[in-house]
């Protein structure tokens, strides 16, 4: 089955037709979405921020990893969600733009970006103590890895907010 065609079969899915049509779902789960991605994505910058040294440089990461953590991946997931909903409700549209392949590749980098980092540096980051409050103290790959977070993560938001202004005559 083509892209194409499973995203018709998820708008023609009485689910799709049913938040395509309502007057007040569609517009309901979009805004779930967009309030859930501000704030995970808020905390991801507030994140990244901290690994690349720039914020809150004087709290060891361990504990705002630790803190934000739970509510990041929290948001993220209600993002995910109303972002599945909606692509039910526009799935013919969304394949016409250029845009939304390239936004999901660039989320699928993302969570490859912060597999890696928990894979490479979750386990070890209550190692850095309190000398990780000193940005020269944090290995280099955590902060390139927080580095890559904003510029995919700011890309994904940019996109997302260009789908519904950009036609497929991009």
């Amino acid at each position: 089955m083509s892209a194409t065609d499973l995203l018709q079969t998820m708008y023609d899915s009485p689910l799709g037709t049913s938040l395509a049509e309502s007057l007040y779902m569609y517009p309901l789960v979009e805004g779930v979405h967009l309030l859930s991605l501000a704030f995970s994505f808020g905390l991801i910058v507030l994140t990244d921020l901290r690994l690349i040294g720039i914020a809150f440089s004087r709290v060891p990461v361990a504990i705002v990893l630790q803190q934000l953590r739970p509510w990041l991946l929290g948001g993220f997931v209600v993002t995910f969600v109303t972002g599945i909903l909606l692509t039910f409700a526009a799935g013919p549209e969304l394949i016409a733009s250029p845009i939304f392949p390239l936004k999901l590749l660039l989320i699928v980098l993302a969570g490859i970006n912060a597999l890696w980092f928990e894979l490479k540096f979750g386990r070890s980051v209550t190692n850095w103590g309190l000398a990780s409050a000193l940005p020269a103290a944090l290995p280099a790959g955590a902060k390139l890895a927080g580095w890559i977070s904003l510029v995919l993560w700011s890309a994904v938001v940019v996109l997302g907010r260009l789908i519904p202004y950009l036609d497929s005559g991009f």
